[in-house]
């Protein structure tokens, strides 16, 4: 069920359901794939979009840095299925990964963590990709899908209460970008537009009083503002995780 919520509606507590304009690609696009080192196989919490150690961990594990997909950061937390195209010994079906990381190889669009290469291969296949090095690949974007998770907002931990806030957003599900982000503060009444200070990092020079946010979300080539009232408290601290209520689908 499709349903269409005008702007004025959106309240705390409530969960909002963003339709998908489009479902999961059907065409796969062909690329190159290589993986980065890690010494758990997991993902990196020093990844370009600035996820900390969600950026490590989400999607267990299985996450990877991109090249032109990246889009200046509008591509963190994209959800992509990759899988290579050597039948003897590549799954049918390849791995499903999150975007975590900008990164460049050798003509790739795919640099993944070791665990999410090692799921492109066939059981007990695994260290014959690792001796490839490089593998090619086909992807298409599907989308994120957070049993149980609305959207968080992470405070990041260089903001300093209450001069500097920067934050970050989890758990975008669905095919949505979060293309900008406005905050609304009481004591100014107006909404002001946060800065892209770097892949999925916004910031900007915060007043006192509960934070509103409010998200530019883009989809199928569609644009809606997803607004989250009292999002972020007054009291807010550097390295807290806030819960929006707010859910995309």
């Amino acid at each position: 069920m499709v349903f269409a919520i005008e702007k004025q509606m959106f309240l705390l507590g409530l969960v909002i359901l963003f339709p998908l304009l489009c479902g999961s690609q059907s065409t796969f696009s062909s690329s190159r794939a290589t993986y980065y080192g890690s010494p758990d196989y997991y993902g990196t919490p020093r990844g370009a979009c600035g996820f900390g150690e969600y950026g490590r961990t989400v999607n267990d594990g299985n996450v990877a840095g991109v090249s032109r997909l990246y889009r200046n950061g509008t591509g963190c937390g994209a959800c992509y299925q990759v899988r290579c195209t050597n039948p003897q010994y590549c799954r049918d079906d390849g791995v499903n990964m999150v975007v975590t990381d900008y990164g460049e190889g050798d003509r790739t669009d795919f640099i993944l963590s070791p665990r999410a290469y090692t799921k492109l291969a066939k059981p007990n296949l695994a260290s014959e990709l690792f001796a490839y090095g490089v593998v090619d690949v086909e992807y298409r974007r599907i989308p994120c899908r957070y049993s149980g998770y609305n959207i968080r907002i992470r405070i990041h931990e260089n903001s300093k209460y209450p001069q500097y806030l920067a934050l970050v957003v989890l758990y975008v599900a669905g095919q949505n970008d979060v293309n900008g982000i406005e905050l609304w503060q009481e004591d100014r009444k107006e909404w002001r537009a946060m800065r892209r200070a770097y892949g999925a990092v916004f910031d900007l020079a915060p007043a006192g009083g509960p934070i509103s946010l409010r998200l530019l979300i883009s989809a199928g080539g569609g644009y809606t503002w997803v607004q989250a009232n009292d999002a972020i408290p007054s009291d807010w601290n550097a390295g807290a995780v806030y819960d929006t209520t707010v859910q995309l689908t």
